[in-house]
């Protein structure tokens, strides 16, 4: 495989980000190698078609959201005007691989990938069909440019003494990033129906699907490069994060085999991904392995995390204001973006 440069920044730049947050200091002149993986929740991306045996009635042009092309269109254009300009601050050809979940198929990810403002990626798509009854799915899309894929594991998350639960399926995808091993976990967690309480049993044991899926890539490497991405709707502190994924808010203090929650330092903030009853939540977070982290840059490691907030995605009035700027609410069309916003990661890595 040809080795690609992720993003190039020019030391003055890069080194003085890091002085300031790090206290690293220069020494003479460096360039690192930027990489950037995010994810978005792009609610429901559905296309105009009934998918035999998925509840999609609602976005059919008969249904309640009288979906059509128009309206299809247009929530092709905001989700692309979106991801066009995630971390183009960092690279300019912004996320090398971006975790997407609630989509219909990989029809509609063809759509969004063909849409005028990001074509020029090139971004492939890597989409299992899974079970859950509404028919949307957690994917993966990658630049080829930076990430070549070299394997694929869908895994179905059974919830003990519910076997006629349905949810998504956590996908795993592993391959070279930027020449280097790293593997990327998609995931959908079941959501909070019947209440917080009364539903964390469910996100309790994906909780562990997910686990499962780490604890078989640090059997094969006990250093290796996992980036776990989603949708998990459960904030940081709960106890599916914290206790059955074992993603901790210190990276400084982990133990054998717990993860970094990159997203926990938003959540102490009071910076959510979105908004419901007038509180923030966390639902959206990237959560790495230990492998990157650390002050040698001579492999890809973590710099930072950001979540995409910018005022565009959000109500400008109104009882909502600040909120997330959906597509549909209560079957109106507000002719916005999502009800989450994105979330994404930098790695980097010195330039030989």
């Amino acid at each position: 495989m040809k080795k690609r440069v992720l993003g190039v920044l020019n030391v003055l730049l890069i080194m003085g980000i890091i002085a300031c947050s790090t206290g690293l200091k220069a020494q003479g002149k460096k360039e690192y190698q930027v990489g950037v993986v995010g994810f978005y929740n792009l609610e429901n991306l559905f296309d105009t078609i009934h998918d035999k045996g998925k509840r999609d009635h609602e976005y059919l042009p008969d249904g309640r959201n009288r979906w059509n092309t128009e309206k299809y269109t247009k929530k092709l254009k905001n989700m692309s005007k979106v991801i066009a300009r995630l971390a183009t601050d960092v690279s300019p050809d912004g996320c090398a691989v971006l975790g997407v979940s609630e989509i219909e198929n990989k029809r509609v990810l063809e759509d969004l990938v063909a849409t005028p403002e990001i074509q020029k990626r090139n971004y492939q798509i890597v989409q299992v069909e899974g079970p859950d009854a509404r028919g949307i799915d957690v994917a993966l899309l990658y630049n080829p440019k930076y990430f070549t894929v070299e394997n694929v594991v869908s895994y179905p998350c059974r919830i003990p003494e519910k076997n006629d639960f349905r949810t998504r399926d956590q996908l795993l995808v592993s391959g070279k990033f930027g020449g280097e091993d790293m593997h990327f976990i998609v995931l959908h967690w079941p959501s909070r129906r019947g209440g917080e309480k009364r539903s964390r049993p469910l996100r309790n044991s994906a909780a562990d699907v997910t686990r499962h899926i780490v604890d078989s890539l640090y059997n094969a490497d006990n250093n290796a490069k996992v980036i776990v991405m989603g949708d998990l709707n459960d904030d940081p502190i709960n106890q599916s994060c914290v206790d059955h994924l074992k993603a901790k808010a210190n990276p400084k203090k982990l133990k054998d085999g717990e993860m970094y929650n990159t997203i926990y330092k938003y959540f102490k903030k009071g910076i959510g991904t979105l908004a419901y009853r007038d509180n923030w939540n966390n639902f959206d977070q990237i959560i790495i392995s230990q492998g990157l982290l650390g002050k040698d840059y001579s492999s890809f490691k973590f710099y930072k995390s950001v979540i995409f907030n910018k005022n565009f995605l959000k109500n400008q009035e109104g009882r909502y204001k600040g909120y997330p700027k959906r597509t549909m609410v209560g079957g109106s069309w507000q002719g916005g973006y999502s009800d989450h916003f994105p979330v994404y990661t930098v790695l980097i890595k010195e330039k030989n």
